[in-house]
């Protein structure tokens, strides 16, 4: 079984709709509440967890993004993707051809990474503009993202200037956005908001509108590098975000927490708001990732006990 990656159409993106940005609320304390109890309302066990947490093996964008990355780590990392799980288990699980959604790496990283996984339905995802601040000349971050197409990648995740939301400069963040994903040509394009650093949920709910009108396929919470990354009350605005624009657009547009998810149990919760909020179409690799690393051998660990009954240490389960 290989997993498919795309299958829904691109985001064509629509007009700038200022009213519909401006109307665009969020009420934090049922927001709160409502996150709250999404851990505490679904409890999956035994064979159906295990097949969720297969699920989120295969909504994986496996990430490597620091400066001592080497082109061996990231080969390493690419082997990973290719055989996440060890061959005993899934034979334990009768499961083939299980893969993580995505590889996702610097600029310079984009080669070695293309070079590894031939011959695989497995993109390769890069971070771009500026990654993480966004705050390089915009000329250059938009060569950078035709640089990194031009290399191999089929994803790029973008960062949005944070300052355009803060003075409530939407036109300009339309605008960016657009160019962005102009600039990426055919490889999709993943919104990164920075959603700790947007000042309010209000915030976070109108830049996601004004990224999807602007024609982003993905919107993804954050870069991994701000102090507040996702979280359950920031991934239920953009997802209900996302809704939105499903209903009036009929665009499916995809989501990716990124940041701070590294345990197995905190996958089954976001999976279960998923499914809660947006359905079943929305549980698939074209339409969700997880930004993560550790939270692989986490898992790999869990699927351990499942099929020996006994845990194992986590250094057993090594990413690359």
């Amino acid at each position: 079984m290989q997993l498919p990656q795309t299958l829904e159409p691109r985001n064509p993106g629509m007009d700038l709709d200022l009213d519909w940005v401006m109307r665009a609320q969020a009420n934090t304390s049922a927001i709160e509440r409502r996150a709250g109890q999404i851990g505490t309302r679904r409890s999956v066990k035994k064979d159906h967890q295990a097949a969720w947490l297969l699920k989120a093996v295969s909504c994986i964008d496996l990430t490597t993004l620091s400066g001592d990355d080497t082109v061996g780590r990231v080969r390493r990392l690419c082997a990973k993707a290719r055989q996440p799980l060890r061959p005993d288990l899934l034979a334990a699980l009768d499961m083939q051809g299980l893969t993580t959604g995505a590889v996702c790496v610097y600029h310079e990283m984009i080669a070695p990474a293309v070079e590894a996984l031939a011959g695989t339905n497995i993109p390769v995802a890069a971070v771009s503009t500026g990654f993480p601040a966004g705050l390089s000349p915009f000329d250059l971050r938009v060569k950078e993202i035709e640089a990194s197409v031009a290399a191999g990648a089929k994803e790029i995740d973008i960062v949005i200037s944070r300052r355009h939301v803060l003075t409530g400069n939407w036109q300009a963040l339309y605008d960016e956005m657009r160019a962005f994903r102009a600039a990426c040509g055919a490889a999709h394009v993943k919104a990164i908001l920075a959603t700790g650093e947007l000042g309010s949920l209000r915030n976070v709910a109108r830049a996601s509108l004004v990224c999807m009108m602007a024609g982003a396929d993905f919107i993804k919470t954050s870069t991994g590098k701000e102090s507040v990354n996702a979280t359950l009350p920031v991934s239920l605005v953009m997802i209900r975000a996302i809704r939105d624009y499903h209903e009036r657009a009929g665009v499916r547009i995809g989501y990716k927490p990124a940041g701070g998810i590294s345990k197995a149990k905190d996958a089954l919760v976001y999976l279960s708001l998923i499914k809660e909020e947006l359905g079943d179409r929305w549980l698939a690799p074209d339409l969700f990732r997880f930004g993560a690393s550790s939270l692989l051998g986490d898992i790999e660990r869990q699927i351990e006990h499942h099929t020996t009954g006994a845990y194992s240490a986590a250094y057993r389960h090594p990413m690359g």
